[in-house]
């Protein structure tokens, strides 16, 4: 892969690349994700795991040389073959297929992986409220979950550095966060995978491939070839407030067993923030759940609001890993 001269990024510590502090949360949570526990399978891989590595893009990345042209890097897709949730996280690479057909992915890959430097500037994609921070180990380390209205809600995974926090309203382009690596993904293939921003985008409370596919709208602007927002489109913060039915709400919470996870999703100082941690365990921990239905009012149609979460300044565009 070629490079160019580097850009001006910010320094991030050791300890903010991987996110391995507080270091006892992080140890219980490694452990999770290894071994399991009582409603949380263990993470699945085999020898078809190394598939997904790349070591001729991730090198580079890791010494913080920039690709030429200024294009990101990207090195997993959606998997339109998801394994049952019943089998738990699977890195492995079996039956996949991504949005052009091809196998830029892996089993239970439900995002985007947009591999960059460390400490590169992340940006909100669209005008948005942050309903939720937080940091899991075993769960793509460090992630802000964007509400852009709509039914639509970005999560931005393995970050360093967070500078917003939960209630903050976002325009469009806004720098949020320092990209890194965070999460045990990086500590068990270091330096073999890439350092990336995991991008995971939910219509309607589930998880969706942003990108087109068999004549599907595309949520990114530029269709599928998606840009960062440019200079004029910086002061964009329009978007329409969510509206999630607390009647449904309230039917998952009640049925909800374990009451510290209760507790834990009823911590939001607001009924959105609430909802949103409600949407995030259903989707990060499915196995806990009866039922997972969605909690809007109203069912939301794909419409063309993202942008990529990075700096014009910084980016132009993607280049997809397995076209070099």
């Amino acid at each position: 892969m070629k490079y160019q001269k580097e850009m001006s990024r910010e320094k991030i510590s050791f300890t903010e690349c991987f996110g391995l502090s507080p270091f006892s949360k992080t140890l219980k949570e490694a452990k999770i994700a290894i071994l399991g526990e009582n409603g949380t399978p263990r993470t699945k891989a085999d020898l078809t795991t190394i598939r997904q590595y790349k070591p001729k893009i991730s090198i580079g990345l890791w010494l913080g040389k920039t690709p030429k042209k200024n294009k990101v890097t990207i090195t997993n897709l959606y998997n339109y073959h998801q394994p049952s949730l019943i089998d738990g996280w699977s890195v492995k690479v079996t039956k996949v297929e991504d949005f052009r057909g091809r196998k830029l992915t892996y089993d239970s890959h439900n995002g985007t992986d947009f591999s960059i430097p460390l400490g590169s500037k992340v940006v909100a994609p669209a005008p948005a409220r942050v309903l939720r921070v937080s940091s899991e180990f075993n769960r793509g380390g460090l992630k802000i979950f964007l509400d852009h209205g709509d039914g639509i809600i970005t999560t931005l995974g393995h970050l360093a550095r967070s500078f917003v926090k939960t209630g903050d309203v976002v325009h469009r382009g806004q720098v949020i966060a320092l990209s890194g690596y965070s999460g045990i993904d990086a500590l068990l293939a270091f330096p073999f995978s890439a350092p990336h921003v995991h991008v995971n985008t939910w219509l309607n409370g589930f998880y969706v491939d942003p990108f087109s596919k068999n004549g599907s709208v595309s949520l990114w602007r530029n269709k599928n070839l998606p840009t960062p927002a440019n200079e004029k489109d910086l002061e964009d913060s329009m978007f329409n407030k969510t509206i999630f039915s607390i009647e449904k709400f309230e039917k998952v919470i009640n049925e909800i067993e374990n009451p510290k996870i209760k507790a834990e999703i009823l911590e939001g100082n607001t009924f959105d923030e609430k909802a949103m941690n409600l949407i995030f365990y259903m989707n990060y921990y499915p196995w806990r759940f009866k039922n997972r239905p969605s909690l809007y009012e109203t069912e939301f149609p794909r419409k063309s609001i993202l942008d990529l979460p990075f700096s014009y300044k910084d980016f132009n565009g993607v280049i997809f890993a397995d076209r070099f």
